[in-house]
């Protein structure tokens, strides 16, 4: 197992550089950019977050004299194109492409994320800050996620076709047919003073009082504030889980082991959670690394915009808006670190809960 876990390390190394290639490619055929941005102040077209830039900028147009010449960015007209090439310079875009993507990657390799281009701060800072929001999030999901579907699942395998299986099936595919930011929505709609009641937050993780609240208060405050995420997350992720807890134990019901266990006189309790349980909750529970990535890159980006988290996600959404590309590319080199490490983890669980799986063997 030690020669797989060195190989899939290896591995990461090319499959996150070919990830960051296609994100960098992608990024830089995508309309717009912090350059048409500043450019965009500096015509009062945009928001004060480049500012300082578009001050700089104005600054530089002020001194010089203004050309005809075209230019590659959007409204630059008629602006010097030493201007252009002063803007171009504070982002580095003065650089070759090619020269661009090596020297990110050297700096990645080393954790350094540069600096946000409209934040006064350095991206990993702002990485960190935000960490715990969308850690949190997608920590509590998954928990109640298995919770829930766990107990659900086994429970359908062993009422297959009875009506509880089936009433329970229609909440499921609800449950997987409609968005969790739908759900969200209508959360926020009834509970949070979108119309009927108000008993929740709508925005942020804590009150602004926190640092002030003893830690019984805080712990309370925490949990009134994550309720309604956690809640959307929860009911539109317990879907898939649930039925692949359905699916599994059913498999393993069919299977000649357990028919040789009730031969031998045990009743049906003993033979689902002495024999059954282990076998078929192999792949549910070394699946919880995939289950937490899929959760915290696909669920949390919407909840923490629609409920004003400030985390992960929505710093990643706030920095595709406003072109912030350090931002933009950490946050994905991030997530995609992440994914594969648990991946890793994943695989590496399977073996742990069952020693007879041997990656070894596979000539991985």
């Amino acid at each position: 197992m030690l020669a797989y876990i060195v190989k899939r390390l290896l591995l990461i190394v090319p499959t996150l550089v070919g990830i960051m290639i296609i994100n960098f490619a992608v990024i830089q055929f995508a309309p717009g950019g912090p350059v048409e941005k500043v450019l965009a102040e500096m015509q009062g077209n945009a928001t004060n977050a480049t500012a300082a830039f578009a001050g700089q900028a104005g600054d530089l147009a002020d001194s010089g004299q203004q050309s005809g010449s075209t230019s590659k960015y959007r409204g630059a007209q008629g602006l010097d194109p030493a201007i252009i090439e002063e803007i171009e310079k504070q982002f580095g875009f003065d650089k070759p492409v090619h020269v661009r993507f090596f020297n990110m990657l050297w700096d990645y390799a080393r954790f350094d994320f540069g600096s946000s281009y409209f934040r006064d701060e350095t991206v990993f800072n702002l990485i960190l800050d935000k960490m715990p929001v969308s850690i949190s999030l997608g920590l509590w999901t998954t928990l109640f996620v298995y919770l829930i579907s766990i107990p659900l699942g086994i429970k359908k395998a062993v009422k297959d076709g009875s009506s509880f299986d089936v009433w329970s099936s229609s909440a499921i595919v609800i449950g997987y047919a409609i968005p969790g930011f739908l759900f969200a929505i209508l959360l926020i709609i009834i509970f949070a003073g979108g119309r009927y009641f108000d008993f929740f937050p709508l925005r942020g993780l804590t009150s602004p009082n926190w640092d002030q609240l003893d830690w019984p208060a805080r712990i309370a405050d925490y949990f009134w504030h994550i309720t309604l995420p956690v809640t959307a997350m929860v009911i539109s992720g317990f879907a898939s889980l649930t039925m692949l807890t359905k699916n599994s134990f059913l498999d393993q019901i069919g299977m000649q082991y357990v028919q040789t266990a009730r031969a031998k006189g045990l009743n049906e309790r003993q033979v689902l959670y002495s024999h059954v349980f282990r076998n078929a909750m192999l792949i549910v529970i070394a699946g919880f690394p995939s289950a937490f990535v899929s959760i915290l890159f696909t669920g949390s980006i919407l909840i923490e915009v629609i409920f004003s988290l400030d985390g992960l996600g929505l710093l990643g959404w706030e920095a595709t808006i406003n072109r912030d590309y350090p931002v933009v590319f950490a946050t994905l080199y991030f997530f995609t670190l992440l994914g594969l490490i648990l991946q890793l983890v994943g695989d590496v669980m399977y073996h742990l809960i069952d020693p007879r799986i041997d990656f070894d063997s596979r000539n991985f």
